[in-house]
């Protein structure tokens, strides 16, 4: 029985760099509706420190979440699979 020369394998056809913009897609909107959420409760800001804060509190969870989050604790030796 031979093999199929022309058979259709998902890693070698999908392109690896469109997970890292799913997740950061992901990681911004996710940041976005928490960064809304929270300046909300704050009561008495002007419109342009409440923009600062949103702004603010956006990139720090984003911030969180790339160089924090992922950056350590996703990459640790302890979580990888190689024997």
């Amino acid at each position: 029985m031979g093999v199929n020369p022309y058979i259709h394998i998902p890693k070698e056809s999908w392109p690896s760099w469109t997970w890292y913009a799913i997740e950061c897609i992901i990681v911004l909107a996710i940041s976005l509706v928490a960064s809304s959420k929270i300046t909300d409760s704050f009561e008495g800001l002007d419109p342009q420190t409440q923009n600062y804060m949103f702004l603010g509190i956006a990139g720090l969870i984003f911030l969180a979440w790339y160089i924090g989050i992922r950056g350590f604790i996703l990459k640790k030796k302890i979580l990888e699979n190689r024997y």
